[in-house]
């Protein structure tokens, strides 16, 4: 179902004929990675949070993590990521297919800046064999998002 309101709400941006279902799992970033044969850093990699009770998101590349620093000054508060359990509820879509499109309502999006190193992008489609190709400018406009926000730091291996 979740891959069903992604489709519907990337339709009215004519979306919707990019979306790639694939025969494997891309529900991690690395797997992502390796479904669309892309670097993991191009991968829109999208977290769940709750900012004062109420759910976020932040999409950021795959190659990044929160820098709890950096999210506090811009939220005031400490990192609070939404328990794997309570993601469909709060923001429509299940764990390894939690994408900016066709959530629910009250949810608001961010994009970090760390996406704005690539022309084109991967967010998943509300599964966890989906994605999307975007560019910057149809990320923006498909995802209705609040702001870009500079939240994150480089994951260090």
């Amino acid at each position: 179902m979740s891959l069903e309101n992604a489709k519907e709400h990337l339709k009215k941006y004519g979306l919707d004929n990019k979306i790639k279902e694939f025969d494997v799992s891309s529900a991690t970033v690395k797997e992502a990675s390796l479904a669309l044969n892309c670097n993991e850093a191009e991968i829109a990699k999208t977290l769940s949070f709750l900012v004062n009770d109420k759910p976020i998101l932040i999409v950021t590349a795959g190659n990044r993590k929160i820098d709890n620093a950096k999210y506090k000054s811009k939220f005031m508060e400490k990192a609070k990521m939404i328990k794997a359990f309570e993601v469909e509820s709060l923001i429509g879509h299940k764990v390894g297919g939690v994408c900016p499109f066709g959530v629910n309502n009250d949810v608001d999006i961010y994009l970090d800046i760390s996406l704005k190193d690539f022309d084109i992008v991967y967010p998943a489609c509300g599964s966890s064999n989906s994605a999307i190709p975007l560019t910057l400018k149809e990320l923006e406009e498909a995802s209705n998002y609040k702001e870009w926000i500079d939240v994150c730091k480089i994951i260090e291996k």
